[in-house]
């Protein structure tokens, strides 16, 4: 199974999605939106943007 993007209502009926990976571990959510339309967006910007987004590691180095 492919993964997939979920969308769903939280207790305060906000909009969010969860990205689920094809063996149905959550592997991503995302935050709060006042509208399905806006956290489609969200998903579709997650979908553009995140194939080539670079790793960051901010973690403090060992001394």
């Amino acid at each position: 199974m492919a993964a997939k993007f979920e969308i769903y209502q939280d207790k305060a009926e906000k909009y969010r999605f969860r990205l689920k990976a094809g063996n149905g571990e959550i592997i991503a959510v995302g935050e709060a939106y006042s509208s399905k339309s806006a956290c489609k967006n969200g998903i579709e910007s997650i979908k553009k943007n995140a194939s080539d987004a670079a790793v960051v590691d901010q973690t403090p180095t060992a001394v």
